[in-house]
């Protein structure tokens, strides 16, 4: 039996890297100090895998080598007037890197998941700036935690226990020297967990925002109620930020994907702003797929732009509402799809998933999906931080190396080897034609 030790997890945006996994004939037997999600994708990756490389002939999918669909990829994407490329979230950061080339090289649009969930949130950088830390920071000073439609506790199990609330840091003895604030529509398992739960209602997040930064100056708020909150409450609110030593926002898509999205975010940030006039206060989004980060911070390094960028013009265009996946496949723009570790099909409202249906369609996948099941070109690959090794980025921006534990199994290889393929193939295609 061989024993990692300092394994990375890759599932979610905290990517705890304190995981001992324990490997015997090639196979993960145990994953100590995951949470239920990580243990349950160490142990279970090889479910459910897609056995070989295939292509829909007469509407059915039928296995071929690798080399053909390698080939009927490469012949889709080169013929394609405008194609997307999407996903990538679950890849490393080395095929984040192929895949704009890759999308530069067939004039296309490269988007992922930040468009779907916490876009807003990085629009709010772009419009207001960002006052942000490391999540060893928070652990070690953060006397305030606030979770703003955010429910830590299911989407990230470990967060609270390492980084933030009940986390020991050199300052804080976890939750006897913290409080934890939950803002939220409805009382999750967060909210259950928190010192206070302030509920709003639904929608209402940025007028309570604009409440809340009217009583952080000490003005008059002129009504009783704001978003259902008595102001009385929102006045105490205001207070208990002012006078904490070092506080956090996370916030999530419970603020992000609801009525005023950026603009929600952009309040976000300037209350944050406003704090830091009184205390020391940090803002950070509670990011979901476990290198999400790391697509926008390459895609930010290569490009200039962090997601949805159109790349047909001979240079990188970036306007989401116009160049993001849902709204190019919604006006009927695309002619097809390469879609790279995400299921589209599965999440996407049903009317934008028949459209991406009715263009060629090809996945990138180590296990069966939605959408690989309606795909014309299936190629399975292998996983980051299980079957290959490269580098991720936490939800704070930090990037950390992730290791190879076991052999991928036979006709896959990982999604950097794949893209590699496919770009080589394209380039050698349109030198033909």
């Amino acid at each position: 039996m061989e024993i990692f030790q300092d394994v990375v997890c890759p599932v979610c945006g905290c990517l705890c890297d304190d995981i001992e996994v324990s490997v015997e004939n090639n196979k993960i037997v145990k994953a100590r100090n995951a949470c239920a999600m990580g243990a349950t994708k160490f142990l279970n990756y090889n479910s459910d895998r897609i056995p070989a490389p295939m292509i829909k002939n007469n509407g059915v999918q039928k296995p071929v080598s690798l080399e053909e669909c390698i080939e009927k990829t490469a012949e889709i994407l080169v013929k394609a007037k405008y194609p997307l490329i999407y996903g990538l979230s679950l890849s490393s950061v080395e095929s984040v890197k192929v895949a704009i080339e890759l999308t530069e090289e067939v004039g296309g649009v490269l988007d992922n998941q930040t468009s779907v969930c916490h876009g807003p949130g990085v629009q709010g950088i772009h419009d207001i700036g960002e006052s942000t830390g490391s999540l060893g920071e928070i652990r070690h000073r953060a006397d305030l935690i606030i979770a703003w439609g955010a429910n830590l506790q299911e989407a990230h199990p470990r967060h609270m226990e390492r980084y933030s609330y009940t986390s020991k840091g050199r300052y804080r003895n976890g939750k006897e020297d913290r409080n934890l604030i939950v803002i939220d529509v409805r009382k999750t398992l967060t909210a259950k967990a928190a010192d206070k739960f302030i509920q709003i209602e639904q929608g209402k997040d940025f007028e309570f925002i604009n409440a809340l930064r009217t009583a952080l100056r000490l003005e008059q708020i002129q009504k009783d109620k704001v978003a259902g909150v008595p102001v009385e409450e929102i006045e105490k609110l205001a207070e208990v930020l002012r006078s904490c030593e070092f506080g956090v926002i996370f916030f999530g898509q419970g603020v992000t994907q609801v009525n005023g999205k950026g603009r929600n975010i952009d309040g976000l940030f300037s209350l944050t702003r406003d704090l830091n006039s009184w205390t020391k206060f940090l803002i950070m989004p509670a990011r979901g797929h476990f290198n999400v980060a790391g697509v926008n911070q390459v895609a930010t390094w290569q490009t200039g732009f962090p997601y949805a960028i159109d790349l047909s013009r001979g240079y990188p265009w970036y306007n989401p509402g116009e160049t993001t996946i849902i709204d190019i496949i919604r006006r009927g723009e695309s002619d097809a799809t390469l879609v790279v570790g995400s299921d589209p099909i599965a999440h996407f409202p049903p009317a934008i998933s028949k459209r991406l249906i009715n263009t060629p369609l090809i996945s990138i996948d180590p296990a069966h999906s939605m959408t690989t099941m309606v795909s014309d070109v299936v190629i399975p690959s292998s996983f980051a931080g299980i079957e290959y090794e490269g580098l991720a980025y936490r939800m704070d921006g930090l990037c950390l190396p992730l290791k190879k534990l076991v052999k991928e199994p036979d006709n896959t290889m990982s999604d950097e080897k794949v893209l590699k393929m496919i770009l080589a193939k394209v380039r050698e295609l349109k030198k033909v034609n």
